[in-house]
């Protein structure tokens, strides 16, 4: 995995540029006495916890707030970047892989499960430790993600998973050249499978996630803004959340689609945009020689890379495409804008 500050050193159009010439097999009991020293410890642990983290302090209040100030997250932090460097990690869709994709993936499907109408659902329990929400279709895979953090919160036992999983994500984003999600700890782990969020929505075959096709882009589209406009999401907000797709890649094991977005799949860049706007996309016929027998998808030439009906919709929608414009033309637009609208989506439910 290259440093930060090495991914960093290249520009979006640099890495375009340069990735076009390769197939993308190249390219998360005190005393009396000692609850005071322990509330003064705690007082200054959280001051120096938001001061790293960028928040304000007092944000999460409660006992909650109190657990995950005692947390060093600072450590956490380095645990989480071990993880995210770590050579050994393999990816059945494309070579040089990390976790940080996935592990994005796991903040942003746990928190993608917000309703603002029910109060229901979002960032707070960590509720697809549990069935029916570990099995969705949806979440097929994460149980991977699961296991790579079980180590750090082993480590942090006063952290809750919920907190962990969106650190996670948070640190994930900053080490791929992204910008900083502001993190607020202070969430909590529920405690069985009754409390997994269910919604009885018209475009879906279960949970709260979106599904990435509905048969013709009308449909996709209208589905898109159900579930989205559900959790609190504008046209622009949708747009921008989709850029997460820079990153990472479908996986036939999992989804039944296959392949990265991009040609820098571990970078946070706005290489999603420019690809949907300057590639030429038609639907998979075949894969590596044979018949695509897989879901309808949408290939470039070249065969490496991918996009879904999902994706696709943002340029054939008339509102979506518009953003899909000016992102593809401004980097530091989109980067501002995906950092925001992360934020806001961790923070569902809390």
């Amino acid at each position: 995995m290259f440093s930060r500050a090495l991914r960093r050193g290249f520009a979006p159009s640099a890495t375009r540029s340069l990735g076009r010439g390769f197939s993308s097999a190249v390219c998360p009991c005190f005393s009396s006495s000692s609850k005071a020293v322990a509330a003064a410890a705690t007082a200054v642990s959280a001051g120096a916890a938001a001061y790293y983290l960028g928040v304000k302090p007092g944000l999460a209040g409660g006992a909650r707030c109190e657990a995950a100030a005692a947390v060093d997250w600072t450590k956490v932090r380095a645990e989480l970047v071990k993880i995210l460097e770590d050579d050994k990690y393999k990816d059945s869709s494309y070579e040089g892989a990390t976790p940080g994709p996935l592990l994005i993936r796991l903040a942003w499907h746990s928190a993608g499960t917000f309703c603002k109408e029910t109060k229901t659902g979002g960032s707070d329990g960590a509720t697809m430790r549990f069935e029916p929400e570990g099995s969705w279709g949806a979440n097929a895979g994460l149980k991977k993600a699961h296991a790579l953090l079980e180590p750090v919160k082993k480590q942090f036992p006063g952290m809750s998973y919920a907190d962990l999983w969106v650190f996670a994500a948070c640190v994930a984003i900053e080490e791929m050249g992204g910008n900083k999600v502001p993190f607020t700890p202070g969430r909590s782990d529920k405690a069985s499978g009754k409390e997994c969020p269910m919604w009885d929505g018209k475009t879906h075959k279960d949970g709260r996630l979106p599904s990435a096709d509905m048969g013709s882009p009308d449909k996709t589209a209208t589905h898109l803004r159900l579930i989205f406009n559900r959790m609190g999401f504008d046209d622009r907000e949708i747009v921008a959340l989709s850029g997460a797709h820079s990153m990472g890649a479908c996986h036939t094991e999992n989804s039944g689609f296959w392949g990265p977005w991009t040609r820098a799949p571990t970078t946070v860049s706005n290489e999603y945009f420019r690809e949907l706007m300057e590639n030429t996309w038609t639907p998979k016929t075949t894969h590596k020689g044979k018949p695509w027998k897989g879901p309808a998808q949408f290939e470039d030439p070249t065969g490496d890379l991918m996009m879904l009906p999902s994706d696709m919709v943002l340029i054939q929608d008339k509102q979506f495409k518009k953003y899909v414009e000016q992102y593809a033309k401004d980097d530091s637009l989109f980067q501002k804008d995906f950092a925001a609208v992360c934020g806001k989506l961790f923070n569902l439910g809390r």
